[in-house]
């Protein structure tokens, strides 16, 4: 199939016909995900309001730990105030370092990189592939075989001298990354791993969550994510001495007395508010559905989208159930060009489409940071366009009729 004229709108017929399919799933004018509230939390939130529990005392900061970690299949669930604080605590728990590496992918948002730095080490670029946009194990290994090598049981970077921490994995866009190789091309090398898992609550690999592969894994909260707190994240740990630490640590090292103000290190104040909390604990309850109608929605994009030549959709690899958090195109190479377009298009009809993120090593603080050779992250760069992923926008028509009802009589 070619396009060779322009369309009278002044866009690109492909352009035009992206547009339209994005139109036929979405019906007209939306962000790109947007949260969503149900009677339940604004009947929690209150509660918190009128006992004037708001803080980071409260009942329902418990409360929605235990239903995370249970909805995980984790030991333990650490609240905190956002994805980057859950980063950072758990790096520096399991013995990051002032001067270590860390490895991780330039295509993520920059709070990888960044809790890595907040952790005192410096982050490490090593690509991806264009399947998960994960970190790609086989290009990992062949790159630790060519620069790493072992000192007194750690893994040092021959070129820098510096070790290697650990590899901080992300699952792009809710999609698991190949974890279960990346687990074994780390122990091949005596590297920890660490899962960046803020966008993938409720992806599972081979049945098992995202998260739960290494030493802790990261949840993010955030207002666009699956569900949110408002802000807030969570640190995920089967290990019972890095829970408890994280417990201390992000709730200022203060011991527990009646009365006395006693801490026994420095440490942060990240512990989660119950407010936040509370509105956690009402997402919680809806999580199920938002994952039901997220899928509905991906299947839709699908449905539309097949049969068009020029771009694919980023769909989960064999072995993996995703939450769908951003529904993505990939453009075909001859169609990079248009990528721009395509997005002033969606977004002049009002419907929010974003590129993936400026690629890490190429933002000023981290163009001298050490990588490898990035030539998938450097090409995906150019070919992704995220697509309106919000939950209701996988509803029947059914569903949707009867919440406009209940909305106007509430």
């Amino acid at each position: 199939m070619t396009f060779s004229s322009p369309s009278t709108a002044g866009f690109h017929p492909f352009v035009c016909e992206v547009l339209e399919r994005v139109r036929e799933v979405v019906g007209g004018p939306c962000g790109l995900h947007e949260p969503e509230f149900d009677e339940p939390a604004w009947r929690y939130v209150k509660e918190t309001i009128d006992t004037a529990w708001v803080s980071s005392s409260g009942e329902f900061v418990g409360r929605f730990e235990r239903a995370l970690a249970d909805f995980i299949g984790a030991r333990h669930a650490v609240a905190v105030v956002n994805g980057t604080a859950a980063l950072h605590t758990g790096l520096m728990l399991s013995g990051v370092q002032l001067g270590d590496e860390v490895l991780v992918p330039p295509l993520t948002f920059v709070a990888t990189a960044n809790a890595v730095t907040h952790a005192g080490a410096v982050p490490h670029f090593v690509d991806i592939e264009a399947e998960t946009l994960g970190v790609d194990p086989l290009r990992l290994e062949r790159y630790l075989a060519a620069i790493a090598r072992r000192v007194g049981g750690r893994c040092v970077n021959g070129a820098t001298g510096r070790p290697i921490a650990g590899l901080l994995c992300v699952h792009v866009f809710g999609t698991p990354c190949r974890v279960e190789e990346l687990a074994a091309v780390c122990a091949r090398f005596a590297i920890p791993l660490f899962e960046d898992a803020t966008e993938s609550l409720g992806s599972r690999l081979h049945g098992r969550h995202t998260g739960t592969f290494g030493r802790f894994g990261a949840f993010s909260f955030n207002g666009n994510k699956i569900i949110t707190t408002g802000g807030g994240g969570a640190i995920i740990t089967d290990d019972d001495t890095l829970a408890a630490a994280a417990r201390s640590v992000t709730t200022t090292a203060k011991r527990q007395h009646r009365w006395a103000f006693v801490h026994d290190r420095v440490a942060y104040n990240y512990r989660l508010p119950n407010l936040n909390a509370a509105l956690g604990c009402a997402q919680m309850e809806a999580l199920q559905r938002f994952l039901d109608e997220k899928a509905r929605l991906a299947a839709r994009y699908r449905d539309a989208f097949g049969g068009l030549p020029g771009l694919r959709l980023l769909t989960e690899p064999a072995g993996c159930t995703a939450n769908h958090w951003l529904n993505n195109l990939v453009l075909d190479q001859e169609f990079v060009a248009l990528r721009d377009a395509i997005l002033d298009a969606t977004n002049d009809a009002g419907i929010q489409t974003r590129p993936v993120w400026t690629l890490l090593h190429r933002l000023p603080m981290y163009r001298n940071a050490p990588r490898g050779e990035l030539p998938v992250a450097s090409d995906m760069e150019s070919r992704v366009v995220s697509l309106p992923s919000s939950a209701r926008l996988g509803r029947s028509a059914a569903r949707q009729s009867a919440d406009a009802v209940r909305e106007a009589l509430a």
